[in-house]
């Protein structure tokens, strides 16, 4: 035998990949052998993978399944996370962390974001963050959501906390996201694909890759193939609970409504000349399309089967999932036909392809395959016309990135849902984001995947093959997750955190309404270290219109939890400002003042990990989750209705039940006006309201300017007002007795300096120490990077909580004024407070306050160790959770 050189004992040949140990007469065991030693030898090394993910949770389901892959045969390499799809920079990045850490995979490098940007001339600048499709980036992180409006946001919200589990299961490890410290994407991916040949799974939008492929071309040899999950290709759909018949789709796509776009699915549409980009690479695609994915939905059978099967932390994490899933499904089509196996099932059919790599023709075990001549529709015709929707051609003498003026990439472009070009007649008409079939120049011989395979065991209720290459993987006893939370620490148990006020007399009911920022939290701190005897908080309502997404609020059941507070109720508030909801599909619309708010660093990213410290406050008991519950309007219940996380609404009306007779609440609002133009608008709600603190607002005498700096045009305009500008102008035109402490006023309490100075000057406590750290990142932040220069806009959010506060040393005074907000028309005015003497509101205005005193205060509250926190940190909780009970009591007793 002169065939090969390897000399492979029995023992050593146990060890290739899909080996069987066969006892056959010689001359057939040896063929066998020469067989595995060949596919052996062709590579002789792991085949190393880069996922590019929305951390969707079909994308969570498929990053375990490549967990769980021997790696002497398939090795993750790298994660890089795409962060204008289904979910935020922030929450996606930090979730990523806590799976490897149960996988104790930490060695492998996560990339998200990046502040780079691309110059008007189409100069694509390093580590562009990809959080705006390619042809709206520009120099900021801010800007439109014309692709992403289709997501439902309260879907985000969903995925942000995969329904809740995330923190209830997971375990938290050393990773987790730090300003200007955190991998960007293209930093990942560069130092992956550089490494050597790699293979690439993209399982959302194509903008990170894309850009990649774009700015490292010299690096295009090292990609062996791209495995894509996305698109929709014909309208011949399979029956999803018989796959061998077809019948006509209604639509190819899966937007919804699809009365402006029937052919695009989500991955694609996100950035439809991203996905063009990478097709048209030269690099070898295959692509697993709706078209395949239809035909693998989670079957009832599938279902039953992996609710038995259980076996790995792993596999409970994606079973608890899926089960949230299906139990707050509603509409039609029901849910065992219509969630389907979509990354997962890609991943699936990759990896067996890439074992069967000696085939041309793409055979798998998993799905049926064919070549297919594609393209991805990135504009719509007629060709060559410039109407103000496509950033490539609009008034460019050179288009960008030297696209044809006449091209493929010329026509209009759908600029949102309700786009009226795509509109027109009442017919659908837009294309955006549709994989077509084509013939000529623009075609690209592309392998697809057509229809998933039938299990090979005909006496199996898994109907499909996949489906037990799925659980057979998740159940796999070696490489699986080592614990989840609840079992990371010995002597781990949740308990709620509460006070006993005995017999004192509380003071005046607080409700505080914000949005989430930096301030925000600092705020919330003051105003739980005040003496109950004062200020009685009652409830916080959390805007989601502003500096945060509502996924943020597990960082107020956070420090409420650090605070001994977990009495006080949480109400989640609206996702859209008044008058940006789709009027067709509420789930999703428009972005036309949350644009303004960066998504990168300064912005979203940082707002939602509290500039990467939330992970350090202790883990409370309290939790949003996706538990729904029929008497508040649910088709069904969950396993734990009584879970559900209650509404604004919902918050304010237990508030409202639970005061005595007679007695009026003050509320102190810090972010948009969203959640208080709602309460005035319900029954009754102004009767009971003593006043309003309204932090926010730009006066615009003077000359004094605002602080939208991302709307160049704005130049009064301040974000609380303008986040939201018609709910604010309904609160204006209420009949509520309104403080306001206005921008100038915020601006003169801003300094970092001087607050870091007087803290550092007062006693310690929990609370404190957890705020210097806070206020220095800030300043350090701001220091440091171009992003962070409008951060201590957050430290006068603070002035509004202080003044409520009442005391007597701020010598605080105010003048009364008649304003009117401008809600409307251009906006360069939007957001606007200008005084109108005979038409406008009066107002008390904050005009002056002793600023040395407020320094004073602030610091001493603070640092006073009444009232403070129960549990100082999560690293204290760790500590506790390691420590034998009987142990803990006797140090309690020691100290004292």
């Amino acid at each position: 035998m002169t065939l090969f050189t390897p000399v492979l004992t029995l023992k050593n040949v146990k060890k290739l990949p899909n080996f069987r140990v066969v006892v056959l007469p010689g001359i057939i065991w040896i063929i066998i052998l020469v067989a595995s030693i060949g596919k052996f030898s062709e590579y002789g090394r792991p085949r190393r993978i880069l996922v590019d993910t929305d951390v969707d949770a079909d994308d969570v389901f498929a990053l375990f399944y490549l967990l769980k892959q021997n790696r002497t045969e398939f090795d993750l390499q790298a994660i890089t996370i795409n962060a204008n799809g289904w979910s935020d920079a922030g929450h996606a990045v930090n979730h990523i962390y806590d799976i490897l850490f149960m996988m104790n995979r930490d060695d492998i490098p996560v990339g998200v974001g990046g502040e780079g940007g691309i110059l008007p001339n189409g100069t694509i600048l390093p580590d562009v963050g990809g959080y705006q499709p390619i042809i709206d980036q520009g120099m900021s992180t801010a800007g439109e959501c014309r692709y992403r409006q289709a997501i439902p946001v309260g879907q985000r919200l969903y995925v942000n906390t995969n329904y809740g589990l995330r923190k209830a299961f997971l375990p938290q490890g050393g990773r987790k996201y730090a300003p200007l410290r955190q991998p960007t994407a293209q930093q990942v991916l560069i130092n992956a694909i550089s490494a050597g040949p790699i293979t690439v799974f993209v399982m959302g939008s194509h903008t990170n890759f894309a850009i990649f492929l774009m700015n490292n071309p010299h690096l295009k040899k090292n990609i062996e193939h791209i495995f894509v999950m996305g698109g929709a290709i014909r309208s011949d759909c399979f029956n999803s609970t018989n796959s061998s018949q077809s019948e006509q789709c209604d639509s190819i796509g899966n937007l919804y409504p699809d009365d402006s776009n029937p052919y695009a699915e989500f991955n694609i549409f996100s950035d439809p000349f991203a996905a063009y980009t990478v097709l048209h690479s030269g690099i070898p695609v295959t692509i697993i399309p709706l078209d395949a994915t239809k035909t693998i939905p989670v079957s009832e059978n599938f279902f039953v089967e992996f609710e038995r099967r259980q076996n790995t932390y792993e596999a409970q994490y994606c079973f608890q999932s899926l089960k949230m899933i299906r139990d707050t499904w509603s509409g039609s089509p029901p849910f065992h036909e219509a969630y389907c196996m979509w990354d997962s099932f890609m991943a699936g059919v990759a990896l067996s392809i890439m074992r069967n790599s000696s085939s041309h023709n793409g055979e798998n075990k998993c799905s049926e395959m064919e070549y297919m001549n594609l393209t991805v529709v990135t504009s719509n015709e007629p060709y060559g016309i410039s109407d103000g929707s496509n950033p490539l051609i609009d008034g460019l003498e050179v288009p960008k990135f030297n696209v044809q003026k006449n091209g493929v990439h010329s026509g209009h472009v759908q600029t949102g849902m309700q786009d009226p070009f795509c509109l027109e007649s009442g017919k659908a008409k837009c294309q955006d984001g549709y994989i077509k079939e084509v013939k000529g120049p623009e075609a690209v011989r592309v392998l697809v995947a057509t229809k998933a395979k039938p299990s090979q065991d005909l006496g199996s209720l898994l109907e499909k093959e996949f489906y037990l290459s799925f659980l057979n993987a998740l159940n796999f006893p070696q490489q699986a997750g080592r614990f989840d939370i609840s079992t990371q620490f010995p002597y781990y148990e949740e308990v709620l955190r509460k006070p006993d006020f005995g017999k004192k007399l509380m003071g005046k009911p607080v409700v505080f309404d914000m949005d989430m920022s930096a301030g925000d939290f600092l705020a919330l701190i003051y105003l739980l270290k005040l003496p109950v005897e004062l200020i009685n908080l009652k409830g916080i309502l959390v805007s989601s219109t502003g500096w945060a997404t509502s996924a943020t609020v597990d960082v107020v059941y956070d420090l409420l939890h650090m605070m001994g507070r977990d009495d006080i109720p949480v109400g989640l508030g609206d996702v859209f400002a008044v008058g940006e909801v789709n009027p067709k599909f509420p789930p999703i619309g428009g972005c036309k003042y949350a644009k303004a708010i960066p998504l990168g660093s300064g912005g979203f990213l940082d707002s939602d990990t509290l500039y990467g410290l939330a992970p350090d406050l202790p883990r409370s008991p309290r939790r949003y989750t996706a538990e729904i519950s029929v008497r508040f309007g649910a088709s069904q219940d969950t396993d734990h209705p009584e879970l559900r996380q209650p509404l604004a609404v919902d918050v304010w009306k237990s508030i409202v039940e639970s005061i005595e007779p007679g007695s009026k609440i003050t509320i102190l609002t810090n972010g948009p006006l969203t959640n208080l133009a709602q309460i005035i608008g319900l029954q009754n709600s102004s009767s009971v309201i003593q006043d309003v603190y309204i932090v926010g607002g730009n006066i615009g005498q003077d000359n004094e300017k605002g602080n939208v700096f991302t709307v160049p045009s704005s130049k009064y305009a301040e974000f609380n007002v303008f986040l939201d500008p018609l709910a604010a102008k309904a609160v204006f035109e209420s009949k509520l007795e309104i403080k306001l402490i206005p921008l100038h006023m915020q601006r003169r309490v801003a300094s970092f300096f001087k607050i870091l100075h007087k803290l550092q000057d007062r006693n310690k406590t929990p609370e404190s120490v957890f705020s210097q750290r806070l206020l220095q990142r800030l300043m350090t932040l701001q220091q440091s990077h171009h992003s962070y220069h409008h951060v201590d806009t957050f430290l006068g959010e603070v002035l509004g909580a202080v003044i409520l506060g009442g005391n007597p040393h701020l010598n605080q005074m105010y003048k009364i004024k008649s304003l009117e907000i401008i809600s409307d028309g251009d906006i360069s005015k939007v957001g606007q407070i200008i005084v109108n003497q005979e038409q406008g509101k009066l107002v008390k205005v904050l005009k002056s306050l002793n600023v040395a005193a407020y320094y004073d205060h602030f610091a001493e509250v603070l640092g006073d160790h009444k009232q403070s926190a129960v549990i100082g940190s999560f690293y204290d909780q760790e500590k506790t959770w390691n420590t034998p009970p009987n142990r803990i009591d006797r140090l309690h007793q020691a100290k004292k």
